[in-house]
């Protein structure tokens, strides 16, 4: 041995256990979520499922057109599915469900949730950013208070998301917030697909 002192190189045992450790964190936090969301009275806040996200909506589109938006890929629709399933298969009660009039949103929600009312506060202001005030407000309202059953899930933009929650989530990514009342939420947590 020379006069430097030896270093420690972790050995297999060491980086398993290390690992093990890091994904039992990573469950548990998964789960908290989950949690919340069996017990009822949350708010999922939901981004549209995934998109050709190289297309935009073209000028023109319409609302009530969908051959005239950018609406959900083969795997958006997998993706959506997927939602549904999880939620189905870990107990979650799911009480009113709202959606964007945009067709991606309203194919998200039924896929997912079997269908929703369509709610324009939740329409995306990505084209007239005048809108964002007004209609983050209005969701704001109903999103403080606690859902008397079961959770209510929204389905819109990440546009909307980001000024509702200061979250910006990828396509199909849930966003839980903890109704505090008075126009307050709480950020519980986030969920990918």
């Amino acid at each position: 041995m020379t006069g430097r002192a030896r270093r420690a190189v972790p050995g297999a045992t060491t980086i398993l256990v290390l690992g093990a450790l890091a994904l039992a964190h990573a469950d548990a936090a998964d789960e908290a979520p989950w949690a919340l969301l069996r017990a009822g009275g949350q708010v999922i806040v939901m981004r549209h499922a995934a998109t050709d996200r190289s297309l935009g909506d073209p000028p023109g589109f319409r609302l009530d057109d969908c051959s005239t938006q950018r609406n959900l890929s083969d795997e958006g629709r997998a993706q959506a599915r997927r939602v549904g399933a999880a939620f189905a298969t870990r107990g979650i009660p799911i009480g009113r469900v709202l959606s964007s009039q945009w067709c991606r949103c309203l194919e998200t929600a039924r896929l997912a949730f079997g269908g929703a009312e369509p709610w324009p506060a939740l329409n995306s202001f990505f084209h007239d950013r005048s809108l964002e005030a007004e209609r983050t407000r209005e969701v704001r309202a109903l999103v403080s208070e606690r859902p008397a059953t079961a959770n209510l899930v929204l389905v819109t933009h990440q546009l909307n998301i980001d000024a509702l929650a200061g979250v910006h989530p990828r396509e199909g990514e849930l966003v839980v917030l903890t109704p505090l009342g008075q126009g307050q939420v709480r950020v519980a947590g986030t969920m990918r697909p």
